[in-house]
């Protein structure tokens, strides 16, 4: 893992196998990326702490949507102060709205499936 690189933050982290932000953030690890995990449980993701809340985090890089739009405003000032470059709003997580909010700011909110990114190399 490169401790240079920047971060991607999965929102909607959980310990379930088979959800698509687990599966997304074991996907990243193995492309070599540095995550952190913010979910509605704490838990942990191969040794990587689930945190709740609104952690401090350095160096985001990209934020990746796993939460439906219904559940996204209370986190709109949080993950704009993260100042990403871009945020991936996956399969069922689109939202318009919040979209718009980013791009007022300078971040690329990109509609796409992360795991198809990393899996075809546009991740």
């Amino acid at each position: 893992m490169n401790t240079n690189a920047k971060k991607t933050v999965v929102v909607g982290a959980t310990e379930k196998s088979g959800r698509y932000a687990n599966l997304a953030a074991y996907s990243l690890l193995r492309h070599g990326h540095n995550i952190e995990l913010l979910g509605l449980k704490e838990g942990q993701i191969e040794g990587h702490p689930i945190h709740v809340g609104h952690p401090a985090l350095e160096d985001i890089d990209t934020v990746t949507m796993y939460i439906g739009p219904q559940n996204q405003p209370p986190l709109y000032n949080y993950i704009k102060s993260l100042k990403p470059r871009r945020v991936i709003f996956n399969p069922g997580a689109e939202n318009p709205e919040f979209e718009r909010l980013l791009q007022a700011e300078g971040v690329e909110p990109i509609q796409a499936c992360t795991l198809v990114m990393l899996s075809i190399g546009t991740y």
